[in-house]
């Protein structure tokens, strides 16, 4: 066989064998390490390194590391100038010809017809003629001993393939983006209907955001009880003071803000033409899009409205007995019960037992289905609950996904049966999400951890309580799904 026909078998094989990886591939680090691999098959390669422009950022980004930009103070680092503005791809072309080939494209690279080595080559990505990034090819000894005028014309096609595979997975990434927010906004006006405790909603709120906006730190201030200033909700710290110092100056006719940079921006929280509170988007490299502020906007203004519910509604609440959303006591009314079980208890001489049960991996729930499953979840625990109880037994909310269950005339030993009867009952349920997710017969399985404790006379109503959530924990390091007596 000719050496030509080798030669030509040896290329076809290498895009046969960059075809396969394409199309097994979807992540942009695994894309990148297998083409390395595939490439090194074939040639004596270094690295393969993939740049694609941000239009937002004005400079590039490693497509295996989608937050690491080069820019000015990285740019020299990288062989030819890869900083330079992509727009100018089009006065840099490869010229060839059947004698060989010489590369002209950015100023450190050399002609390949003089006595200087050549170990680097860029490929442009283009779309629609127009290039968006880079493809560098780095090899370990010099080129233009190496690669053949039809091999060389290989990696032109190789990097067509390449580029139309990193057209579809930036634009499959924005489309999981618009489903993430579309979810978002949904959960949000699902939390409007059926919660209204600020300490619970903020939390899903943040996380919402937070997955939807990730390379950005998010932070929801509110105003505090005496309306003089800020106080952050979500999460537990704030390190940038410049946050702080923005934040403070924001009032209910402000529009968001950004810094000069583009890098942090605040978004007013209104209700009712009086301002809530705001939520911070903060990043240390990345700028935020005009796509990322319009979602922002968006979820801000759903948030707004579900943050003044659940402030117009709390006096109300206040005063309510029940738990909006699975209908047993609520918090406030287990304390006022609690107290009078443990006076009538301690005034009797009667066993009184308190448990707490928490739902297991409750996190993983909404995190997986959403928050709208979960609170599906926890309406169907609490049905279990009622079902598993006496008449006299006292359920309640105690908050997000845990429970206070009090127990009058009830010693040790019979608490700890109802509370295993109790935990097999939800352990074998099948909890129905078909409403929710839109499936066809969805259903989840969930378990349940739960503390027991008897009351003595030494104890106060608080000691109740947490001593039966001490025993929770308990049974909840030694691997869940179980019962614990306090010891």
């Amino acid at each position: 066989m000719e050496n030509s026909d080798k030669n030509q078998i040896v290329e076809l094989d290498l895009l046969a064998n960059i075809s396969k990886v394409l199309t097994e591939n979807f992540e942009p680090t695994d894309i990148v390490n297998c083409l390395n691999g595939v490439f090194n098959k074939f040639i004596s390669l270094d690295k393969l390194e993939i740049y694609v422009y941000d239009d937002n950022t004005k400079t590039l980004r490693d497509f295996a590391k989608s937050w690491i930009i080069v820019d000015d103070l990285h740019q020299n680092a990288y062989p030819g100038k890869l900083y330079l503005s992509l727009s100018k791809f089009n006065q840099y072309d490869f010229i060839l010809n059947e004698k060989g080939f010489k590369i002209e494209k950015f100023s450190k690279l050399k002609d390949a017809n003089t006595d200087e080595s050549i170990n680097t080559i860029l490929f442009p990505l283009m779309k629609k003629n127009k290039p968006y990034g880079i493809i560098k090819l780095n090899f370990l000894t010099d080129i233009s001993k190496i690669l053949t005028f039809n091999f060389f014309k290989a990696l032109s096609i190789a990097s067509y393939q390449i580029s139309l595979k990193i057209q579809n997975t930036i634009l499959a990434e924005q489309m999981q983006i618009n489903i993430d927010f579309h979810d978002a906004m949904k959960n949000i006006a699902k939390i409007i209907e059926t919660q209204y405790e600020l300490n619970y909603i903020i939390p899903l709120i943040g996380e919402m955001v937070d997955r939807f906006i990730s390379e950005h730190l998010i932070y929801i201030f509110l105003r505090n009880a005496d309306d003089t200033g800020f106080e952050l909700v979500w999460p537990r710290a704030c390190r940038d003071k410049r946050i702080i110092s923005i934040v403070s100056k924001i009032t209910a006719k402000s529009k968001y803000m950004l810094t000069d940079e583009g890098k942090i921006g605040i978004f007013p929280l209104v209700g009712e033409k009086a301002l809530l509170g705001c939520v911070v988007a903060h990043s240390n490299v990345d700028k935020l899009s005009k796509k990322e502020i319009d979602y922002l906007e968006q979820l801000t203004k759903q948030s707004s409205i579900t943050i003044h519910r659940a402030n117009v509604y709390a006096e109300v609440l206040q005063h309510a007995t029940l738990d909006a959303l699975t209908g047993l006591n609520n918090r406030r009314q287990f304390e006022i019960r609690l107290n009078q079980e443990v006076a009538t208890a301690k005034r009797q001489g009667k066993p009184l037992c308190a448990m707490m049960l928490d739902v297991d991996f409750f996190k993983n729930v909404n995190d997986s289905y959403g928050h709208v499953v979960g609170d599906c979840v926890l309406k169907d625990i609490a049905k279990i609950i009622k079902a598993e109880l006496r008449e006299y037994d006292i359920a309640s909310r105690y908050g997000g996904e845990e429970f206070a269950i009090l127990l009058p005339y009830t010693k040790i030993e019979e608490a700890f049966a109802v509370a295993q009867r109790l935990r097999h009952a939800v352990e074998i349920a099948s909890i129905d999400i078909t409403d929710e997710k839109g499936g066809c017969n969805l259903s989840v399985k969930i378990t349940v951890s739960i503390g027991v404790y008897e009351y003595n006379r030494e104890d106060t109503a608080q000691d109740l309580y947490k001593k039966a959530d001490n025993a929770l924990y308990e049974a909840k390091t030694h691997g869940r799904n179980k019962v614990f007596m306090y010891q």
